[in-house]
């Protein structure tokens, strides 16, 4: 269901700021996030002020070594429509995951937000190791202990630094909450989001955003307890909809009443793959949300969405990525060019 983000092809072979290191130039460029701003407006250094939204006047980068426009490259020759379909995904900026793939957090993200910072792009993470991560499912893994779990959520912070990012933090570690794990594991849980929180936010550009599901998990009121249990008064704000395929629409109208029940924060909603919203399967939970078919891109990444509550449309998981092994999907994470073309061609 989510995404295993290596540090392959970065051009990078030591830490940013290594003595003696020499740093090829990008291998991505930026796009403005506010449409009708100059392709060169670069996301400002200093750190965002309290209450700004940290996707506004930002820059997004977009990976010219991304898994689609490898793919769209590879395809060009024999097969130039698809090609062009796959260069709609290729050419839009979307987050990178970390996790418990990654050997040595710290000079993964370290390396990564040094490649996007040297664009003038905001880097924008998702932080996906959470103990007992995704109830044992297809993304099962994660911390193997609290104690490990900080420390590596310490290496995070430490890689990220001063410089400005936006993290989206634990994808259904709360809409889970009450799924897999004892009261105590829950109190455990809340307690480690809260450290995640707080530790990221240590750092004077990074902004958090606390995974809030989507609007046919959990109710609001209930949604609402968990973000207020996990730190949400300290953080930017809380994320919809990552990895899931419910409507622009649907997403903002449950934002907008978790929202009023956490004291105003604002969010922002993954638009990767609700272009045709989520499928209405009667029945089966799993078909709803795991590759399910006839689905499409939705909106392109941009801080302008009309709702003022709405820090930013985003591409959070990237398409073409399985969700898992299921309706025919390699395992989570994997590219799945079929998938990919599917989602593109089926864009209104």
């Amino acid at each position: 269901m989510r995404r295993r983000w290596q540090v392959l092809g970065l051009g990078l072979t030591a830490a940013a700021g290594t003595a003696g290191c020499v740093i090829p130039p990008p291998q991505g460029h930026v796009v403005p996030a506010t449409p009708g701003l100059a392709a060169a407006t670069k996301t400002p250094k200093a750190a965002p002020r309290p209450g700004e939204n940290p996707f506004a006047r930002a820059a997004f980068y977009v990976d010219d070594q991304s898994s689609a426009k490898r793919q769209a490259d590879t395809w060009r020759a024999k097969r130039p429509e698809d090609a062009a379909a796959i260069e709609r995904i290729a050419r839009q900026p979307k987050a990178d995951w970390f996790g418990d793939w990654n050997p040595n957090v710290e000079l993964a993200v370290d390396l990564r937000v040094t490649e996007i910072s040297r664009t003038g792009g905001l880097p924008v993470m998702v932080v996906y190791n959470i103990p007992n991560r995704d109830c044992g499912l297809y993304s099962r893994g994660g911390a193997k202990a609290p104690a490990a779990y900080k420390t590596w959520v310490r290496a995070v912070a430490k890689g990220i630094g001063s410089r400005r990012a936006a993290v989206v933090l634990e994808p259904d570690a709360l809409p889970l909450l009450k799924k897999c794990l004892s009261p105590a594991d829950q109190q455990a849980r809340l307690e480690l989001v809260r450290f995640a929180v707080a530790t990221l936010k240590a750092n004077p550009g990074t902004a958090v955003y606390i995974d809030a599901g989507h609007s046919g998990w959990i109710d609001p009121p209930e949604m609402a307890q968990r973000l207020v249990a996990g730190g949400v008064a300290e953080a930017d704000g809380f994320s919809l909809n990552v990895s899931n395929y419910k409507s622009t629409d649907e997403e903002l109208g449950y934002g907008r009443e978790v929202s009023r029940l956490v004291g105003g924060k604002h969010f922002i909603i993954d638009t990767s793959r609700n272009g045709n919203g989520a499928p209405n399967v009667e029945g089966d939970v799993e078909a709803a949300w795991c590759n399910p078919d006839g689905r499409a891109i939705g909106a392109a990444p941009t801080s302008i969405t009309g709702e003022p509550l709405c820090d930013a449309f985003f591409w959070v998981k990237p398409p073409g990525e399985s969700d898992g092994r299921c309706n025919h999907g390699p395992a989570a994470g994997m590219w799945w060019p079929d998938k990919a073309l599917e989602l593109a061609k089926g864009a209104k």
